[in-house]
């Protein structure tokens, strides 16, 4: 008794789809990117999440940097020259005061951070009750969190801003962060050991020139000093390196300090992940191989078939 034998056009064609699906289920696998666990690889800056933490409570307006300037004109300054040493990166903005508050979530749209921080301004006032300097820890906690759930690759890095300054009447809670969530980072101090007075915020952009002097206790003027002890304090915390700033130094330490070159020191790369999903799209593009010598074929025979058809008409025209 003989099988039945399929025709050998129908065997190509079934094993041909065959083909296509197991190239399907391939692509698919490969857009999931699968990895194994451990590893290193190197970081590069369109691979990182970078937080800025900066201090908004009325001392940053302390006219201490550079020529009487505020010392949030260095911050500006300063986050913006981060951004530009580490293009690609995708940036978050949290501030706090009496409280914390995520003024832009994480974006590689360097204009949203540009105009974000141009537009940084202590709270009014008329509202300061004391603050804390680590009174972003649990909303920065939270985002971190949030970050390493979404991009388990991703080394985040955290920039505290700040002049160290507790105006609470008690003592700042440890910025002690979950482990491996700050792979780098550093904390930068603003302000001078002499201090600087400090303007009131109205509330009123237009009176921003004419508002007077935050007076002490005495009816003098309030005068805001940098506390490096604190931040030092901070960054050991954080586990990041402290850099006081002054107006015109230039913006390299404050990344290589942060090592973004080596960010997890182990060996001039991050804990991360053996990435497979090239050896799925590799072998997808292997499978569709026959398929697009078959199309180039037909396309380079179009011409010819074209040539054949044109001369069948006018023969049949002749006739």
């Amino acid at each position: 008794m003989t099988r039945a034998r399929l025709p050998l056009g129908r065997v190509r064609i079934t094993r041909a789809w065959v083909r296509r699906g197991v190239m399907a289920l391939f692509l698919v696998t490969a857009l999931l990117r699968p990895a194994l666990p451990g590893g290193t690889a190197q970081a590069a800056a369109a691979d990182l999440n970078v937080f800025f933490v900066v201090d908004t409570t009325t001392s940053m307006v302390a006219e201490d940097y550079g020529n009487s300037a505020p010392r949030l004109d260095g911050v500006r300054r300063d986050i913006m020259a981060i951004a530009a040493e580490l293009p690609g990166a995708r940036y978050s903005l949290i501030t706090f005061d009496t409280k914390a508050f995520v003024r832009m979530p994480l974006t590689t749209d360097t204009t949203a951070l540009e105009t974000m921080t141009s537009v940084l301004e202590p709270e009014v006032t008329a509202y300061a009750k004391g603050s804390s300097i680590t009174a972003a820890r649990q909303v920065l906690a939270d985002r971190l969190e949030a970050a390493r759930k979404n991009n388990p690759e991703r080394p985040r890095l955290v920039y505290y801003l700040g002049d160290g300054e507790q105006t609470s009447g008690k003592e700042p809670e440890p910025l002690s962060l979950g482990s491996g969530l700050v792979a780098g980072g550093a904390v930068l101090g603003y302000g001078t050991a002499a201090g600087g007075r400090m303007k009131e915020n109205t509330g009123n952009p237009e009176e921003a020139g004419t508002a007077p002097y935050v007076a002490d206790g005495s009816g003098g003027d309030a005068v805001s000093r940098l506390d490096e002890p604190r931040l030092q304090e901070v960054a050991s915390q954080l586990g990041v390196p402290y850099l006081h700033r002054q107006a015109g130094d230039p913006a390299g330490p404050m990344t290589r300090a942060a090592g973004t070159g080596t960010l997890q020191r182990n060996d001039d790369s991050v804990n991360g992940r053996t990435e497979l999903y090239w050896l799925f799209a590799a072998a997808a593009f292997t499978l569709a191989l026959p398929d697009a010598v078959l199309i180039l074929r037909r396309f380079r025979d179009l011409p010819r078939a074209a040539t054949s058809r044109a001369n069948s008409m006018r023969a049949e025209r002749g006739r």
